[in-house]
C-alpha cells in the first residue's frame, strides 16, 4: 500500500496551476528551508494488501487472550447479543456524522433521542445529554456544572475511580477548584465528612473497591448544607439497586461501557449524563428533542448546545465540541434488547456469582479486606497479587486488579461457576 493518494499526477498538477503554482515546491515557498524535509523519508517500503494483512496477523499473535476474566475495575466483561453489532455496523450509522443540518440528520438525531429517553429511565433523571467523551470525562464536566464563584471547593471520595478522580483533578486545576479529597472509612465514605462550603460532592455506587454506599444518606447530609450531588454510577448495578434519581442525587453520570461495548485497549467508550430538570441549561454538549415539522410530522432537532460553539464564550458551561454517537447508539441497542427484565437478569448474575467467589475464596483462607455488602466487585487481602496474577495468567485466568493491601475481584454474567471453581482451585495451591 505504498500511496493512498488516489489523484493521478496529471491531476495535481492541474491543481497547482489553477492556484498559481508552478510545482509542489514553489506551493511551499513561504516555509524556511531549514524547516523542511530533504530527501527520502526514513520509512518502510509500502506492502501490498496481502503482505500488510499477513503482518497484522503475525502481530495479533502477540495479544495474550485470556479464557477467563476476574478484573473489572471500570471496564466490565459482558455478553454483547449478537443484534447490537448487526445494528450498529449498518452503513447509514458508521458513516453518518454530526447532525448540524436537521433536515437531512433525522436517523442520528431520533436514535441520540431514543439514547437519551433510556438514559432518563435508566437513572430517574429528568434529562439526559447525547453523551460525552467516556465516565471520567463525564464526572468532570458535571463538577463543571456545579461551579461557583462563592464556592471553589470540590469534594471527592476517595471511592471513586483513581482514573476519573485525576480527570476531575485536571478540570479544577485549569479553573482554580480547590479539590478537598474525603478518606474513607472500612471502604466506605463518610457523610460527616462533609463541609459546608463546597459546590459540589462526587461519589461513586458501587464505589472502586466494590462496596455498596450509603448514598441516601450522603445526599441527605450534601443537600442540608447546600450542597450538589453527582452520582457516578455503574449502569448495569441500575438493574437491582435504586437509581441516582432513587439515591436523591442531583445530577447522574457514569461509564456506559458495560451497555454493549467491548473491552478495548484505549476504546472508545462512552460517558452518560443526566440531570433533574432545575440543572437542564447546564448540561454540556448537545441535547436533541421532539417536535413536529412544517407538515405536522414528528420531528427531531437539536433543541440545547451549551457550548462555546453555540454562544459566547465567556458564557459557556464546556468546550465538549462532539458526543459518542456510535456508542449511544450501541448502548441503547443493547439496553432495547435486554429489556428492563434482561438488564436486571444481568446484573443479578453479576452479584450472585461475585458472592459465590467471594465465599468460595473465603474457604480458601483468604479474607475480605472490608465488611460493607458488595455488588459485582470485592476486596481480597493478598500479599503479593502481582505474583498471584503471573500465577494465574499462565493458565489462561486474568485475576483481579491489584490494589493497595489487596486484589479487587470481579464477576459478571460471563464467568461460569467452573470458571470460578477453577480459579479457586488454582489460588489454593
Amino acid at each position: 500500500m505504498g500511496s493512498y493518494i488516489p489523484n493521478t499526477k496529471k491531476q495535481r498538477e492541474e491543481m497547482l496551476k489553477e492556484a498559481g503554482f508552478s510545482s509542489f515546491d514553489d506551493l511551499y515557498r513561504d516555509i524556511p528551508d531549514e524547516l523542511k524535509v530533504h530527501g527520502e523519508l526514513n520509512l518502510p517500503d509500502g506492502k501490498s494488501e496481502l503482505e500488510t494483512a499477513k503482518l497484522l496477523k503475525q502481530l495479533s499473535r502477540e495479544n495474550k487472550v485470556y479464557t477467563s476474566i476476574f478484573r473489572g475495575a471500570g471496564a466490565y466483561h459482558h455478553y454483547i447479543p449478537a443484534i447490537v453489532k448487526s445494528v450498529v455496523n449498518k452503513e447509514e450509522f458508521v458513516t453518518a456524522y454530526t447532525p448540524y443540518q436537521a433536515e437531512i440528520s433525522q436517523g442520528v438525531l431520533q436514535s441520540i433521542f431514543e439514547y437519551q429517553t433510556m438514559i432518563c429511565e435508566l437513572t430517574g433523571m429528568d434529562v439526559s445529554n447525547a453523551s460525552v467523551y467516556d465516565g471520567a470525562v463525564a464526572a468532570a464536566e458535571a463538577v463543571s456544572m456545579c461551579r461557583s464563584p462563592k464556592k471553589k471547593k470540590v469534594l471527592v471520595s476517595e471511592g471513586v475511580h483513581p482514573d476519573t478522580r485525576k480527570v476531575i483533578a485536571t478540570y479544577g486545576w485549569a479553573a482554580k477548584d480547590e479539590i478537598v479529597t474525603l478518606n474513607l472509612k472500612n471502604g466506605l465514605t463518610d457523610p460527616e465528612d462533609l463541609v459546608d462550603d463546597a459546590s459540589c460532592i462526587v461519589i461513586q455506587q458501587p464505589n472502586y473497591f466494590g462496596l455498596i454506599e450509603d448514598v441516601k444518606k450522603i445526599a441527605e447530609t450534601a443537600h442540608a448544607k447546600g450542597i450538589t450531588v453527582i452520582l457516578s454510577m455503574n449502569p448495569t448495578a441500575m438493574g437491582i439497586l435504586p437509581s441516582p434519581a432513587e439515591y436523591g442525587a442531583d445530577i447522574a453520570v457514569g461509564e456506559g461501557q458495560p451497555l454493549g461495548m467491548p473491552l478495548s485497549y484505549g476504546g472508545p467508550y462512552l460517558g452518560f449524563m443526566a440531570a433533574t430538570q432545575k440543572l437542564m441549561r447546564k448540561l454540556p454538549g448537545r441535547i436533541v428533542g421532539e417536535t413536529v415539522d412544517s407538515e405536522g410530522k414528528k420531528a427531531y432537532v437539536l433543541t440545547l448546545q451549551a457550548r462555546e460553539q453555540h454562544i459566547r464564550r465567556e458564557k459557556a458551561s464546556s468546550n465538549i465540541c462532539s458526543n459518542e454517537a456510535l456508542c449511544a447508539l450501541t448502548a441503547s441497542v443493547y439496553l432495547a434488547a435486554l429489556g428492563p427484565e434482561g438488564l436486571k437478569e444481568v446484573a443479578e448474575q453479576c452479584a450472585s456469582k461475585a458472592h459465590y467467589l467471594a465465599s468460595e475464596l473465603k474457604k480458601a483462607g483468604f479474607t475480605l479486606k472490608y465488611d460493607g455488602e458488595f455488588f459485582d466487585e470485592f476486596v481480597m487481602n493478598c500479599e503479593d497479587p502481582k505474583a498471584l496474577n503471573e500465577r494465574l495468567a499462565e493458565k489462561g485466568i486474568l485475576g483481579g486488579m491489584p490494589v493497595e493491601g489487596g486484589i479487587l475481584w470481579c464477576c459478571t454474567e460471563m464467568n461460569s461457576k467452573e470458571e470460578i471453581d477453577a480459579l479457586v482451585k488454582e489460588v489454593s495451591k
